[in-house]
C-alpha cells in the first residue's frame, strides 16, 4: 500500500461525481473525499510503523522522468490537511443548490488531486504537471459558479490564471537547466547537482516568482482579494486553504535546498518581503467594508509571516511555518463559511449591512467568536502555536523581525474583532437570522474541534514533521 491510492481514489472520485449526475453529486463527492481522509489516515499509520509509502516507476524514458511519489513527514503533513478540508469543503457547501452539480463536485476532487499530486510528487516535471493541473479546476469553479458582475470575475479570474501560469514558466524552465545538470528531475538527483553562486540565485529567483504568486507575497498579490471575492466560497475555500499551502511547502521542498548559498545570501531580503505583506495585509484588512475581501487580506497578512518563517533557515521557523500553514487552512476555511452563512439569510457581505446577529443566533455567535479569536492566535489555539513559533525565530534573526511580523496579531485582533462588533452586534438587521443548521453546526463544530485539540496538544505534527525538516536543513546546510 503506497500514496498512489490516495491520487486514485480523487481520480476515480472525480470521474465518478460526474457521471452520477447532478441530483447524487454532492453525496458522492463526500463519500469520495472522506475515503480520501480515511485512506491518509492508514497510510499515516503505516508510515509510523516504518513502513516506506513512498512510490516511483520509470514513467517516461526520454527525457528522464519517473512518476515519483515521496512521502515523509512533510508531505504526510499537507496530504492530511488537503484530504481533511476537502470532505469538509464538500460538506459545507450542502446548503447551496449549484447548477451542473456533477462538473462543480467533480472539479472540487479533481482540484484535490492536483493538490495531493503537488505535495507528494518528488520528480520536478511530475510536480509542475501537477501543479498546473491544480489550476484548471478552480479557474472554472470560480468562472462558471462564481457571483457578483459577470465582466468584473471574468477580469479577476483570468488576471489570476495568467499571472498564476506566467509565474510558473519561470520554474518550469529552472527545472529544464537543473535537468542538464543532473540528468534527472529526480528530487534527489536535482538535490546532488552543484551549482554556482550565480546559477543558485537564478534559480531561486525563477522558483520565487512562481511561489510569490500562488502564496501570495506583495507585491504579487494583486489578484488575490478579486478572486477571492468574486469566487464562490467553496472555491475560496479551496484557494486561500490548501491552494496557497503549495506555494509555502514548495518553498521548504524545492526552492530552500536547490539554491542554499541564496538563500542564505539574500535571507534578509525575503524575510523582510514576508514582513511587509504581514504589515501591508493588515493595514488594508482594516479598510475593507465586504467581509470577504476582509479575510481576504487578512489571509495575505497570515501568510506572509509563515513565508518569512520559512526563509530564517531555522528548524523553528520551518517548523513554525508548517504548524501555521495547517492552522491556517483550518481557521481560514471556518471564517469564509461563516461569511457564507450570513450571506445565505442576509444575501449580502457587506459588513455595515449586517448586525444584531448575536441576538437572534447564540449558537452562531459564539463559534464565530472562537474562529475569530483563533485566527488572532489566542492561546490554546493552533494559531497560537504556529504564531508563536514563527516569531521566536523571526527574534533569532532580528528582533526587529519579530517585533514587526508580531503586528499580525495586534492589527489583526484590531480589526477581526472590530468586524466582528458591526457584524454580530448592534442594531437587528431587518432581515430574521436563523440559527444554524445541523449541516453548518457540523461543519464548524469539527474546524473549531481541531483548532483546539492541534493547539493543546501540537506533539503528533511536530514529530512527524521535524525529521523531513531536519533533512532540508541538512541539505540547505550542506558545503557547495
Amino acid at each position: 500500500m503506497n500514496v498512489s491510492l490516495i491520487l486514485i481514489i480523487l481520480l476515480v472520485g472525480a470521474f465518478t461525481t460526474f457521471l452520477v449526475g447532478d441530483k447524487f453529486a454532492s453525496k458522492v463527492a463526500l463519500f469520495f473525499g472522506l475515503a480520501a481522509l480515511g485512506c491518509s489516515i492508514v497510510l499515516l499509520n503505516h508510515y509510523n510503523l516504518g513502513e516506506n509509502i513512498s512510490f516511483i516507476n520509470q514513467w517516461i524514458t526520454k527525457p528522464n522522468v519517473s512518476f515519483a511519489l515521496k512521502a515523509d513527514g512533510l508531505s504526510l503533513a499537507m496530504l492530511l490537511l488537503t484530504t481533511a478540508l476537502t470532505p469538509i469543503i464538500i460538506f459545507s457547501s450542502f446548503g447551496n443548490d449549484y447548477k451542473n452539480a456533477k462538473a462543480f463536485y467533480a472539479l472540487i476532487l479533481f482540484m484535490s488531486f492536483a493538490m495531493v499530486g503537488t505535495f507528494l510528487a518528488s520528480d520536478g516535471l511530475l510536480y509542475y504537471i501537477f501543479w498546473e493541473l491544480s489550476l484548471i479546476p478552480i479557474y472554472f469553479i470560480a468562472l462558471i459558479w462564481g457571483n457578483g458582475d459577470t465582466e468584473d470575475r471574468k477580469k479577476a479570474v483570468v488576471k489570476f490564471f495568467i499571472y498564476t501560469l506566467a509565474g510558473s514558466l519561470f520554474m518550469l524552465v529552472a527545472f529544464v537547466y537543473l535537468y542538464q545538470k543532473a540528468g534527472s528531475f529526480l528530487l534527489e538527483d536535482l538535490y546532488k547537482v552543484n551549482l554556482t553562486a550565480n546559477e543558485q540565485l537564478w534559480i531561486f529567483l525563477a522558483f520565487f516568482l512562481a511561489y510569490a504568486i500562488k502564496i501570495p507575497l506583495i507585491p504579487f498579490h494583486t489578484w488575490q482579494a478579486k478572486v477571492y471575492q468574486k469566487a464562490p466560497t467553496v472555491g475560496t475555500m479551496l484557494l486561500s486553504g490548501i491552494m496557497l499551502k503549495m506555494g509555502l511547502y514548495s518553498v521548504i521542498r524545492w526552492q530552500l535546498p536547490l539554491a542554499p548559498l541564496a538563500a542564505k545570501e539574500y535571507m534578509y531580503i525575503f524575510i523582510a518581503i514576508g514582513v511587509a505583506g504581514v504589515i501591508y495585509g493588515s493595514i488594508v484588512a482594516l479598510r475593507q467594508k465586504d467581509l470577504k475581501k476582509l479575510l481576504a487580506y487578512s489571509s495575505l497578512a497570515h501568510v506572509g509571516l509563515i513565508a518569512a518563517g520559512t526563509y530564517t533557515l531555522t528548524l523553528d521557523g520551518l517548523s513554525g511555518a508548517v504548524l501555521q500553514m495547517i492552522a491556517h487552512g483550518f481557521v481560514v476555511v471556518g471564517l469564509f463559511f461563516i461569511a457564507e452563512i450570513i450571506f445565505r439569510r442576509y444575501e449580502t457581505r457587506v459588513i455595515a449591512e449586517m448586525g444584531g446577529i448575536r441576538s437572534q443566533s447564540p449558537k452562531f455567535t459564539s463559534m464565530f467568536l472562537i474562529l475569530v479569536l483563533a485566527s488572532v492566535a489566542l492561546p490554546s489555539t493552533f494559531n497560537f502555536v504556529g504564531e508563536f513559533t514563527v516569531l521566536y525565530s523571526l527574534s533569532q534573526i532580528n528582533v526587529w523581525f519579530a517585533i514587526l511580523g508580531g503586528t499580525t496579531i495586534i492589527l489583526g485582533a484590531y480589526y477581526m474583532l472590530k468586524m466582528f462588533q458591526y457584524a454580530m452586534l448592534g442594531e437587528t438587521n431587518s432581515k430574521p437570522f436563523a440559527d444554524v443548521t445541523a449541516n453548518e453546526g457540523i461543519t464548524l463544530v469539527l474546524i473549531i474541534a481541531v483548532l483546539f485539540f492541534f493547539g493543546l496538544y501540537p506533539k503528533p505534527i511536530v514529530d512527524l514533521i521535524t525529521p523531513s525538516l531536519q533533512e532540508i536543513l541538512t541539505q540547505i546546510n550542506r558545503i557547495n
